[in-house]
Order: structure tokens, then sequence, then C-alpha cells
């Protein structure tokens, strides 16, 4: 890969974001001083409608590539899919880059890395500990998260002096009593942040977020309310809600099971961990449902953002083993990723239409975000005093709110730094400013494939999806220069009978027919012609754009 940008200055730290820039995931930082590079986060993001057959979405990490011997450290911020989803990929180029995570982080990444049969050098810290790494020095800092054990992270390099917030948010009571660690963070800003990395999600939402504890009364009052079966769907990694989940099930006398692989093993391990408490004998196994009185049953399992392939989405499509109808309730436990709307209205629907009541943000308080509000950032500004800001995590309308309460706060418009995914940021002598800009792409999974699907082929597949198939099989003789069996016109998901090809069959054995009688032999050009016949006849009387694919064979 080719960079845009001007060979680092030996006193700058420079700042590549291979993710996380205009959207929700992928989040992966590069810091990079006098040839050694630190990473903060290396995480997925989720595939939306138009990226039909893509199971996950990974960080470029072309920008490493001949460079991955200079890595000192990958820092994981905390524990959830966006942030440490993509590690086990980046392991694939080197096994043995030092991880550092808090406790719980660590063992949720171990779960995961266990599945790809991958053993790495994890090294465990806690807030209030320091580390260091080639030329970084790291500190950790404890913020709260809609996950247990997340962290900002300092880093000091080069006589500077860099921020990066992770995911965070200021509930002054959170379930686990660990709030973010404001007094610790101002002793780095009466120091002098000179960079200042800050979650941007909730950067348009005004005020202050809900306790997370605002959520157990008005869960308790679904519980108290429902007649049936509780199905209860979150982020597998929500432990807190969980823990919110099982207290209600315990107060109304009833058991839960988890279902679905992902949130299995993430409770197993934070139950391992002692982050969820689990009432001796609430716990039963999901094929042991049927033996409980629907009143007495909870299910907890994973599909609150509309994912194809999770329980939720699949009990919404009746493709799954469990079936709900009237008299149970479903509480979908989380806020709308931007993007989903339309995957999770199809599974409310789905899942009315069946007779389930649903329970959801948009009808009651179920959920509390776990990303600053706009107070909360004006707060943390006013706390912090960075001379420099970079506004990460977040969608474009995010990442620009943010910049507008930083000005509010009286950072200096240029000191505010608007990046996009492969922005080259040089901070040196405390100044931070946009030198260059890197190529970044999108690196799909599918499946087994890693890397392998173009935005080409993900076109191709929209359009089978959205317009249909034709193929079109003809026989030509070269030296009679005429067409001599077909065309033969086979179609999927065209919607139309295929009578409807009459009227173009001898258009396009006319079009040959001249084509060969001017000399034209080569297969390509003749299939270039059926399927630009085919495709204007196609456009001017359906008005459809299908994917054509002429084949023409010489005798």
């Amino acid at each position: 890969m080719t960079a845009t940008a001007p060979k680092q200055p030996e006193a700058a730290v420079r700042i590549v974001a291979l993710g996380g820039l205009g959207a929700i995931g992928r989040n992966m930082t590069t810091f990079e001083y006098q040839g050694r590079i630190l990473i903060v986060d290396c995480g997925v993001l989720f595939p939306e409608e138009e990226q039909p057959g893509v199971d996950l979405i990974l960080p470029d990490f072309a920008y490493l590539e001949d460079r991955w011997d200079d890595i000192d450290a990958l820092v994981l911020t905390h524990g959830h899919e966006d942030h440490i989803g993509a590690v086990p990929y980046l392991l694939r180029s080197r096994k043995d880059i030092p991880i550092y995570g808090s406790r719980l982080t660590l063992a949720l990444l171990e779960a995961k890395l266990r599945e790809h049969r991958i053993k790495a050098d994890l090294r465990e810290v806690a807030a209030g500990d320091s580390a260091t790494a080639g030329p970084f020095g790291v500190e950790f800092f404890a913020v709260t998260h809609s996950i247990p054990d997340a962290l900002a992270v300092a880093l000091r390099v080069g006589g500077q002096l860099l921020v990066h917030t992770g995911d965070f948010k200021l509930d002054q009571l959170p379930l686990d009593g660990r709030v973010t660690d404001l007094p610790g963070l101002a002793r780095l800003g009466d120091e002098g942040i000179d960079l200042l990395l800050i979650d941007s999600t909730n950067a348009e939402v005004p005020g202050y977020l809900a306790s997370e504890r605002d959520i157990a009364s008005v869960l308790d009052q679904v519980f108290a309310n429902a007649k049936g079966r509780v199905i209860v769907a979150s982020f597998a990694s929500h432990i807190h809600r969980v823990q919110q989940v099982l207290d209600a099930a315990a107060t109304h006398s009833r058991r839960a099971a988890f279902v679905g692989r992902s949130m299995v093993r993430n409770m197993n391990v934070a139950r391992d961990l002692g982050y969820l408490e689990v009432p001796g004998g609430m716990l039963v196994k999901s094929d042991a449902l049927p033996d409980l009185p629907d009143d007495q049953a909870v299910l907890v399992c994973t599909g609150s953002q509309g994912e194809p392939m999770a329980v939720l989405s699949r009990i919404a499509n009746r493709d799954h083993a469990i079936e709900v109808g009237p008299g149970d309730t479903i509480v979908l436990a989380s806020s709308l990723i931007p993007g989903n709307e339309n995957s999770v209205n199809r599974v409310i629907n789905g899942l009315i239409r069946q007779g389930a009541a649903v329970v959801h943000q948009g009808n009651a308080n179920v959920h509390v975000s776990g990303h600053a509000s706009a107070g909360e950032l004006l707060t943390f500004y006013n706390i912090l005093r960075p001379h420099n800001v970079m506004p990460v995590h977040g969608e474009w309308r995010h990442l620009w709110a943010n910049a507008a309460l930083a000005k509010q706060t009286g950072v200096a418009e240029d000191h505010i730094v608007m990046a996009e995914n492969g922005t080259v940021i040089d901070l040196e002598a405390g100044r931070a400013a946009v030198v260059g800009q890197v190529p970044i792409g999108f690196i799909y999974v599918d499946g087994s494939s890693v890397g392998d699907i173009t935005e080409a082929e993900l076109k191709d597949r929209r359009i089978l999806g959205d317009e249909g198939f034709i193929s079109i099989f003809v026989v030509v003789d070269v030296f009679q220069k005429k067409v001599v069996a077909g065309p033969e016109i086979l179609q999927r998901g065209f919607g139309r009978d295929d009578e409807i090809f009459r009227e173009i069959r001898p258009q396009l054995v006319t079009a040959l027919d001249e084509a060969l009688s001017q000399g034209v032999e080569q297969q390509q050009q003749l299939q270039q012609i059926v399927r630009r016949t085919v495709g204007r006849w196609v456009s001017r009387s359906h008005r459809r754009r299908p994917m054509i694919v002429p084949v023409v064979v010489e005798v």
C-alpha cells in the first residue's frame, strides 16, 4: 500500500485510525514513534443489508504490511466485539504481539482465541496500573461503560501525553460501583494533555444519561406483568444488563436459561470470574425449558440488533426450536446501533405477528447507553482541558457534534482534528495536524474467506438479490456466420414467466447474425453483444437490471 503522507518527523507521534471513524465498529488506532508502533483496540464491524453474505468486516491491516515486527503492543480498552473481535485475524500475521487488557477483557478474548486455536501473549492490567511497551509508557484508568472492566488509556511518548478514552460514560451510580476515574484523569489534565481521542457516539444526545440502576425497576415491572415466558435479547457482553435480568427473575421466582453460543460463552466467563452473580439453582439448560411452566421461565439470548443468524431473529422468522405466542413477553434490552433500524423492526414485527408482546427502547426505558451524552462530554472536556482533540468512535454526524462540544468548552477550532479512517495525524511539540491520507479499505470475512470478497463481488450479490439473474446460452457457427442453436434463456429471481423472453429471442439472433457477417468472431465480443442486447431490452421493457450471464459456444 502506498502512503500519501510525508516522512514522519523524528520528534512526532503519528496517529492513524484503521477503523472506527465514520461508522460505529472496527475500532483500531495506531500510534507510531521513531519506527515503533502501539495499537489501541482491534474490533469488527457487523455487515449491513447491502453487504449480503458477509459475516464480519475487519480493519484494513494493509497499513501494517512489512511492519509487523515494529509493533510493541496491542492495548484493549474493553471487551466488546467492535474493540476485540478482529484480534484473532490480526494475530494471523504475528502471533506474539503482547496484548494488554483488563481481566474480563482478556478472558473474553481468550475464549474467542480458543475457537480460532490461537494462543496469545496476554498481559493483564487493572485501573491504576502502568506498563512500558517500547518507547510507550501506558497508564490505565477506570471508566464506566456497558461492560465491566473498561479502561481509558494514557500514552506517554516522545515527551507528549495522549489520552484515548475508549468507550465511556459518567454514570455516578454504576451497578458495580466502579465510576469513571475523573480525579485521575483530572491530574492528567493538570499536567497537560497534548491530544485527547474521545468517544463520540452520543454527542448528539443532550443532557445526562440515566443511571443503569434506573433500569431495574422497569424490568421488575415487565416481569410482574408477564403472564408467560420472558425472553430478553441483549448484547452477549452486556453483563450488567444480564445481572439485572437474573435479579428480576429471582424476585419473581423464575428460572433462566442462556440461549446462543456467544451468550453462553460470555456469561460462563463472567460467572467464573465473579462479574456475574447467579443465585443457586437459577440456571437451567435451554433444552430443559419445555419442562418449565411458562410463567416460571426466562430466556436470555442474542439478537437485539436484528442480526440474521442470532437467536431472536430466528425465533421471529420461525426458524428456531423456540416458538413464541400469546402470553410471551420479549424485551429488547439495548439501544439501536445506527443502520440496524430496519432489521430490528422486522424482528419486532415478526414477534408481534406471532402474538408476543414486545418491550423495547421505543416504548419503555429498558436500556441505558454506555456512551457519554453531550452534557457528560462537556463535563469531561472541562475537567481534562486538552490542548488538541480528535473525536473518534462514531458516524460523521457524531464526530462533528463532538467537535462542536469541544469548541464550546474553549478548544480552538484549529486544534480539533477531524479525521476519517486512514487520515495521518502528526502530533509534534504539542500541536496535532493532518499531514496526509493512506488508502483504507474494507476487509470482508465470508465464512472461511478473509479479504477475498471485493466491492465488485458484493455489487454482484446485491444485483442478484434485488434484480435477479438471466443466463443466455447460444451456439454459433463462425464459418456459416449464423446462430445454429438457441438462444436458450433461463432466469432466477426475475419474477416473470419465461414466456416473456419470446420477444427478445429473434432480436438476439438478428444481432448475432449481423455481427458474425461483419467478421466478429471472438467469443468475448459475441458475449458482449448478447449482454448489451438483452440488457437494453430488459431495461426498456421491464425497468429491471438483472445480472446477465451470456454463454456463447462456437462450432
